[in-house]
């Protein structure tokens, strides 16, 4: 079991993996902690956000929706590389998800087939959202993924993972498939190779 780092530590990992952070208002303490526990985590889950324009997705992913209150993750990955902190603390990302797939990650085993959603998700995971419309033709440019690979590395790095700590939306969550451009199973392999 792993309590989440602190808001500094998280930004200092981030940092040293080579990260480019922009840091959004009071992130530190913006969070949904009063719906409920955040931690002990296990992984990071990565999303796409299903809309195009930086400025605009930021925002929406630290306020969120009427329907979703934000911060919808901690970081949005915007095309450009940088990493825009919104939030920390349980964020509204992950939702309900498998609880065989939440005790493979914990394992660190070959993730099972997501077939339920009967675990709280936001509790476990840090989140990132990736600026892309998801529809398999928007395009990830390099710096993004450089990005998303530095993001995933940091946090297993400090916490100890492996590579198998590293989710897709569409693995935790029946019916999701974000994130939608490049496999999950070739980001872990870069999170792999960054960690030797």
């Amino acid at each position: 079991m792993a309590p989440p780092m602190s808001a500094a530590t998280f930004l200092d990992r981030l940092r040293d993996e080579g990260v480019t952070v922009v840091e959004v208002g009071d992130w530190t303490h913006h969070n949904r902690n009063h719906k409920g526990p955040w931690g002990p985590v296990h992984g990071v889950m990565i999303h796409h956000t299903v809309t195009q324009g930086s400025e605009r997705t930021v925002e929406l992913c630290r306020e969120g929706y009427a329907e979703l209150p934000g911060p919808l993750c901690h970081g949005v990955i915007t095309k450009d590389g940088c990493v825009h902190l919104v939030g920390y603390g349980r964020a509204n990302h992950a939702g309900l998800g498998d609880d065989d797939v939440l005790r493979a990650v914990i394992a660190e085993k070959l993730l099972p087939p997501d077939n339920e959603a009967n675990t709280d998700g936001n509790r476990h995971f840090y989140g990132f959202e990736c600026e892309n419309l998801g529809d398999g033709e928007d395009p990830w440019p390099p710096a993004q993924l450089d990005a998303i690979e530095k993001v995933a590395a940091a946090l297993c790095r400090h916490h100890g993972w492996t590579e198998r700590s590293v989710i897709g939306h569409l693995e935790w969550q029946p019916g999701k498939i974000d994130p939608r451009g490049f496999s999950m199973q070739w980001l872990r392999e870069r999170v792999r190779d960054r960690l030797k």
